[in-house]
């Protein structure tokens, strides 16, 4: 006599595929996870370094205002200086590092009772090479 349904190797491989499926998933979302929180530290870093060299420009802009004379450097960083006869000061620029990519460049008017600031921005301080070289495929030799 034959049996009608579905028998028990049926229902086994069901369940296999339903574990693996559950398991594939599992391991994509553990994945997903493990970059989101990489990403999340990255931009936290970046954050921090962002508003640790903002201070640090802000208290070399006070050191350059509150000492009376433009020092060579200030904690470290490097200061430049030239006389603007056009404005009547001294342009005194500076920058700060936030990573190994990043920094915020200062650019200050500097007179003797006031200051003006002409840019405090961010930019990337990364060394860039232009490479003109294009490889293109001219055919087959001959």
């Amino acid at each position: 006599m034959t049996r009608g349904g579905i028998g028990v190797g049926s229902s086994s491989i069901v369940l296999v595929f339903a574990v693996l499926c559950l398991s594939v998933f599992s391991l994509i979302t553990f994945v997903v996870a493990s970059n989101d929180k990489t990403l999340v530290a990255n931009e936290a870093r970046l954050v921090v370094g962002y508003f640790e060299a903002d201070a640090l420009a802000e208290r070399i802009v006070a050191e350059i205002l509150g000492s009376g004379t433009i020092p060579d450097s200030v904690q470290g960083i490097e200061i430049h200086t030239q006389w603007d006869s056009h404005m009547d000061a001294y342009i005194v620029f500076f920058s700060s590092p936030i990573s190994y990519m990043l920094a915020i460049f200062v650019r200050l008017a500097v007179r003797e009772d006031s200051y003006d600031i002409l840019s405090w921005r961010l930019y990337n301080s990364s060394l860039w090479e232009y490479d003109a070289r294009l490889n293109v495929w001219q055919g087959p030799p001959g």
